[in-house]
């Protein structure tokens, strides 16, 4: 798929985030990748290192086996992480589910 700008990918990965189980799983990535980056920046450089396969280990772990569709970074990496940014401050502020009925999407309601 072909998208012009940023405001036409986000719907698109959205609905590539349907479960709330994906949406966790980027959370928990996403937080954990911050963290792990803020320690490697403070502490030791070779945690820098890791910060994406901490992140992307759970993005895609929630791709395959839980939304079981192909992430969106594979086609799109920086409109992607923008969007898992995006995504973990509208989760933060608990406005998600308000996002994905803005856009025409019900929320899969399922546990983690």
């Amino acid at each position: 798929m072909n998208f012009r700008n940023f405001d036409e990918f986000w719907p698109f990965y959205v609905s590539q985030h349907s479960k709330a189980g994906t949406r966790r799983w980027h959370f928990v990535g996403t937080l954990a990748s911050i963290i792990t980056l803020l320690y490697g920046l403070c502490f030791n450089w070779w945690f820098v290192l890791v910060v994406p396969l901490v992140g992307y280990g759970c993005a895609w772990y929630s791709h395959f086996f839980v939304e079981r569709n192909v992430p969106a970074t594979f086609g799109h990496p920086i409109w992607s992480l923008l969007c898992d940014y995006k995504m973990f401050g509208l989760m933060l502020t608990g406005q998600m589910d308000r996002e994905i009925k803005r856009l025409g999407k019900r929320p899969v309601l399922q546990g983690f």
